[in-house]
């Protein structure tokens, strides 16, 4: 074959998904959907108390039912050669953990069948006393060995305390002391939870909704004492995950289960809506104490967090919730600490930027608040702390624009004209308000992936990874970096994901995704043209991995950006619009326009849903979650906001790899609840330190006023 170099580059073009016409046809299967020979369906049994033990188990009615083969329980269900991990050990104990455990499964003929003879399995309790609501003043806390992804629990830089006894003591300074509070939520991706399980021998084949195929396959594996080779997951389309699909869960070892009670023969198991709110994971609640001290010119001599979180009894999770502290302004005294309450609950997990969106909320309404008690407009706050260097590590930032985000989000949101007195401006019974906050995100380095590169001849050629596309655009971007990297037109060249017989890929999760899963197709077309050249045989083929990166430890990479929010307000019922929402993002290259600004606007989305009313609302005297559904647990739609933008800066970043992209996935929902609330107390002069913003909490201070 004669090279011939593409006509445009593939990298940079605003193209529609790849994926977009097949998912809109239904041609593109999701989990539950693939095709296989006489499947059965199970249906999961979950407890009705806290905590206990089970005493008796009747599946007498369920069995009695036509279409019914078995009735799992942890009578019959067969012995996990792996309990470590206490969330995947189902069917093991009659221990229970929390309300909402999986107990039994019916395996049936129709999903109907199943069902219907799963309300008939009757299980008795040995309760026992349990706690399931954080209080911290009530709740044993204590400090966890890490948080999430290997984060320091706590650091601590200069004396904290004394900064801030030394900003009460001056004139003008200010000394800040809040509590802001996040509450607990769930991700709900459109696709719910799903798996189809079949065993041939001792092979396991699984269809599984998954933000990682091979590690999930890799816990399967050793959750069953299989070897690795012996287990086969595929997944190349996922309706939504937000990190709720990023680890295996229950529901994927009971169907694994449950199909080895019927060997030869598949195993439909599909999660409704109210079990996933115990199922899959969740964002815990957070108290998050905020300290700042600053003198009369705003610049901070102190910034500390205090998080404290909850976690399950049966399996920790340490949200790193401080972690945006410690990177965001300059201090010279700080400290940042997370402590746990142990609760008999279900085990939270990731939801979409795990500690940095919780952990920008306190920080970036205390940064409003301290604005207001200077005198000082909120931007001009933020860009005379921001940071030369690394607060905590005095590392070079290999690229830092939020000021280039904030100056730029004013310019486009007319900031300039805005009135910074609270509570004065009217539209009718509108009261309007605006308001800002900081984002940001790390440049996380996941090595592991690999990507194969084979000519197919014709011109064509075939790239392999086993990458997981959450919806996010992964089917595309990953071809326009490989055709640009093969200097082929983009239609040359065939992608394949989502498969464990594909080289491995690391987890789509952490903004990583592209970014690492890039870096190995670079790496593997290099390789590619340097042992082929550009006139390959059909066959000719290479591979390689993820390239380690050379300045991982010279610098600290973080995406920035800048979110500013409209909001109305009805003076007399509280109820809160939002007629504008803009965000400007630094976070290196962009590789496709289109879908960059599909994966801001969402994030934004998702943020502005956490402000105003995303809460799973617990009933401590039974450990239950009232509103687990979608029609008391509510989302963001698209009359929630009147017009959205994401725009962002230019940024050239060669150290982060050698694509020079940050990941887009998460930045944008760090930021935007804090944004939201600071513009509603513009409007009303109602401080609110906790979200979602309800009505009760804005309307006793407008009527006050």
């Amino acid at each position: 074959m004669t090279s011939t170099s593409s006509s445009s580059r593939a990298v940079g073009a605003d193209l529609e998904r790849a994926d977009a016409r097949a998912k809109v046809a239904g041609k593109a299967p999701y989990a539950f959907e693939h095709r296989v020979d006489n499947p059965c369906y199970a249906h999961a049994v979950l407890s009705s108390v806290p905590r206990g033990r089970i005493t008796a188990v009747d599946t007498g009615a369920a069995l009695q039912e036509d279409g019914v083969i078995t009735v799992l329980t942890y009578e019959n269900a067969e012995r996990l050669v792996s309990t470590e991990d206490a969330e995947l050990a189902i069917l093991q104990e009659p221990e229970v953990a929390f309300r909402g455990q999986i107990v039994a499964a019916v395996i049936a003929e129709t999903p109907e069948t199943a069902r219907h003879a799963a309300s008939l399995v009757r299980i008795t309790y040995a309760t026992e006393r349990h706690e399931s609501e954080l209080k911290p003043d009530e709740n044993e806390l204590y400090r966890p060995e890490s948080a999430n992804g290997g984060a320091e629990t706590d650091s601590v830089l200069g004396d904290l305390d004394a900064a801030m006894e030394a900003a009460a003591a001056a004139p003008d300074a200010v000394a800040l002391d809040e509590t802001y509070m996040t509450a607990m939520t769930h991700c709900n991706p459109m696709e719910p939870h799903a798996t189809i399980a079949v065993w041939q021998g001792d092979e396991l084949t699984l269809y599984d909704s998954s933000q990682s195929v091979h590690g999930h396959r890799d816990t399967l594996a050793e959750v069953f004492g299989l070897d690795r080779a012996r287990v086969h997951m595929i997944c190349p389309f996922v309706g939504g995950g937000f990190g709720s699909k990023g680890e295996p869960h229950a529901h994927s070892v009971l169907a694994a289960l449950a199909a080895r009670a019927v060997p030869g023969r598949p195993v439909k198991f599909a999660l409704t809506r109210q079990q996933m709110f115990t199922l899959v994971g969740y964002r815990t609640p957070t108290y998050q104490r905020v300290r700042l001290a600053a003198g009369a010119d705003g610049r901070l001599a102190g910034i500390g967090m205090d998080a404290v979180e909850q976690t399950a009894r049966i399996k920790e999770f340490a949200e790193q919730s401080a972690n945006p502290t410690r990177t965001m302004y300059a201090a010279q005294h700080r400290r940042t600490t997370h402590r746990l309450a142990r609760l008999d609950v279900p085990v939270p997990s990731w939801m979409r930027a795990p500690g940095e969106c919780p952990g920008m909320f306190g920080p970036e309404v205390a940064m409003d608040e301290l604005a207001e008690r200077l005198g000082m407009d909120p931007v001009e706050l933020r860009i005379r702390n921001d940071a030369p260097v690394d607060p905590e590590t005095g590392k070079p930032f290999s690229s830092r624009n939020l000021v280039a985000c904030l100056d730029e989000g004013a310019r486009r949101f007319g900031w300039q004209d805005r009135d910074p007195r609270p509570g004065v401006r009217r539209d009718g019974r509108w009261l309007v308000g605006t308001g800002v906050a900081s984002s940001a995100y790390p440049v996380n380095r996941v090595p592991g992936s690999v990507a194969a590169v084979e000519y197919m001849g014709e011109g064509r050629y075939r790239v392999d990874i086993a990458a997981a596309d959450l919806g996010t655009g992964a089917w595309t971007v990953l071809a326009q970096i490989a055709a640009d990297r093969l200097d082929v037109p983009l239609d040359a060249v065939e992608l394949r994901l989502g498969d464990t017989a594909l080289p491995k890929a690391t987890v789509a999760g952490g903004s990583s995704g592209t970014a690492m899963w890039g870096s190995a197709i670079v790496a593997a077309a290099r390789t590619f043209r340097k042992r082929h050249g550009h006139d390959p045989s059909p066959g000719d083929h290479a591979q390689a991995e993820t390239p380690g990166n050379p300045h991982a430890e010279r610098f600290a990479m973080h995406a920035f950006g800048a979110q500013f929010v409209e909001v109305r307000v009805d003076a007399d019922t509280g109820e809160i619009r939002v007629p504008r929402l803009l965000g400007v993002f630094a976070a290196g290259r962009i590789i496709n326009p289109r879908t960059a600004r599909s994966q801001l606007i969402g994030g934004m989305t998702m943020g502005l849903s956490m402000a105003l009313h995303e809460e799973t609302v617990t009933d401590p005297r039974y450990g239950l979650l009232v509103n687990h559904d979608l029609a008391n647990y509510h989302v963001t739609a698209n009359a929630d906001v009147h017009r959205i933008e994401a725009h962002w800066i230019d940024e050239d970043d060669p150290y982060v790899n050698p694509l020079g992209i940050k990941g887009i996935g998460e930045i944008g929902i760090t930021g935007t609840a804090a944004a939201v609330v600071n513009a509603v107390h513009h409007a009303t002069g109602v401080r609110v330190r906790e979200v979602p913003v309800m009505l009760d909490k804005v309307v006793g201070g407008v009527s006050g006023r």
